[in-house]
């Protein structure tokens, strides 16, 4: 199957470089190839990506596309990031096919993650 129009690569505006690490880590286990100090490549999410604390980059966002991740155990889930600082934005509801809830991470990105029914 081609790759053609996939999602090829996130990359997370972060403010504090060491809090968002520490944060993915705790709660997905994510590991990181560093380049330099304001970009650290995403190891382990399962789509390539990166965090990047550029002073040029655009701030957090709640407004833009919305990152979704899939879990397994969604209330583990959200107890991890409670656990490791996070907000939770929108608590879990139900919808056709699936549960999921929203948070925000150290940077104030706002990300979701589901499970299936």
């Amino acid at each position: 199957m081609s790759a053609h129009h996939h999602i090829n690569y996130i990359e997370l505006p972060a403010r504090d470089m060491a809090a968002m690490k520490a944060f993915y880590s705790q709660v997905f286990g994510w590991s990181y190839e560093d380049y330099g100090p304001q970009y650290a490549a995403i190891i382990g999410a399962g789509i390539d990506g990166g965090l990047d604390a550029d002073a040029g980059a655009r701030g957090p966002s709640d407004q833009g596309a919305l990152v979704i991740f899939l879990s397994e155990d969604l209330e583990a889930s959200l107890a991890a990031i409670v656990k490791a600082g996070g907000g939770v934005t929108v608590p879990i509801f139900d919808f056709p096919g699936g549960r999921r809830f929203h948070f925000t991470d150290p940077s104030g990105n706002e990300l979701a993650i589901w499970t299936k029914l």
